[in-house]
């Protein structure tokens, strides 16, 4: 198979600096660089989450890594707008889903997270998620984002709460701060 090969591996970053989409240069440490490579993270920890999942959480997993591909993609853009940008629609899927398991799974107080592997690992996305949520908000300080965005990545978290409220309610197994003694 002939064609032209390309690798990942360019050496280019070996001084600390990568290159944007939009393709400013920037420093790796940057609040940018640092906002989506915390998206990026809830991704691959979002992939590890759906195989211990049902397989309707599952599938709601793959779908927000899609459009986490397209949140990183925005913060990767600087002085240009992104080509597949978050959209309204993109936010509103995520409130009607935690509408939709907040009324399946009636809390009754505060939860203890961890009861069971799958609410375990999506409680470890969650934090991700909110952990990128205050990174992208620390660039929003300095850089202009996209309120659209910020809306995404606020639901998302709250998402990924019921959803892993959604798994331990199905396995009977939500445990209540009130029950811990």
């Amino acid at each position: 198979m002939g064609g032209i090969r390309l690798s990942i591996s360019t050496g280019t970053g070996d001084g600390g600096e990568t290159s944007l989409w939009s393709g400013e240069r920037i420093e790796k440490d940057s609040e940018r660089v640092e906002a989506y490579g915390t998206i990026d993270e809830l991704s691959s920890f979002l992939g590890e989450a759906k195989h211990f999942s049902r397989e309707e959480v599952a599938h709601h997993l793959v779908k927000i890594q899609r459009s986490l591909f397209k949140a990183a993609g925005q913060l990767a853009s600087k002085d240009i707008d992104y080509v597949e940008p978050i959209e309204e629609a993109d936010v509103q899927v995520l409130t009607d889903l935690v509408h939709r398991y907040e009324s399946e799974v009636k809390l009754e107080g505060f939860v203890i997270p961890g009861s069971t592997v799958a609410s375990s690992k999506l409680d470890i996305c969650r934090t991700v998620a909110r952990r990128a949520e205050r990174r992208v908000i620390a660039l929003s300080r300095t850089e202009k984002i996209d309120s659209v965005l910020l809306k995404y990545i606020n639901r998302l978290s709250d998402l990924l709460f019921m959803l892993a409220r959604y798994e331990e309610y199905k396995a009977g197994k939500i445990v209540y701060k009130r029950d811990v003694k």
